[in-house]
């Protein structure tokens, strides 16, 4: 069984030589954190030698999440882990606090105006292969947001 944790649940049934690497941060809940979190992500995607796509790709990704993270949920701090294995990049972003109905992608009306924000999740959406979100199985209020990119060669068992 391939591990897990609460805040990324299992990805795959692993195959024997299969690599997972995880790496996870915790930073504040403020908008400076957006930042950061982008830099550990590129830093730590580069030292796994993920092609620039991708990383450019999840860096993105984990912008859009933590931004969420810090804007819509209550709590002091967001945590973000990124699990790479088989081929698929995983990022997972878990808040401490959420509304009742959690992410939802807001559609506007034609000639509405949205103004800066509210295409974050039609983002991730479109360029990652899935996304999802679940509650943090009731250690404390909170939601996690992930989201799976695909990468690299697949390997099969």
């Amino acid at each position: 069984m391939a591990p897990g944790n609460a805040l990324t649940p299992q990805l795959i049934a692993l195959c024997p030589g299969n690599v997972v690497r995880r790496y996870g941060f915790q930073l504040p809940a403020h908008a400076e954190s957006v930042c950061r979190a982008r830099q550990l992500t590129g830093d730590r995607l580069a030292t796994w030698e993920v092609d620039e796509e991708t990383r450019e790709t999840a860096v993105l990704v984990v912008s859009e999440l933590v931004t969420n993270a810090v804007v819509h949920a209550a709590g002091d701090h967001v945590i973000c882990e990124i699990r790479q294995s088989n081929g698929k990049l995983r990022i997972a972003v878990e808040d401490q606090g959420y509304g009742p109905t959690g992410p939802q992608l807001h559609r506007t009306v034609e000639g509405e105006s949205e103004g800066e924000g509210g295409r974050g999740l039609f983002l991730v959406d479109s360029i990652c292969s899935g996304w999802g979100t679940h509650d943090t199985s009731g250690y404390g209020p909170g939601r996690v947001v992930w989201a799976e990119l695909s990468h690299g060669a697949e390997q099969s068992c």
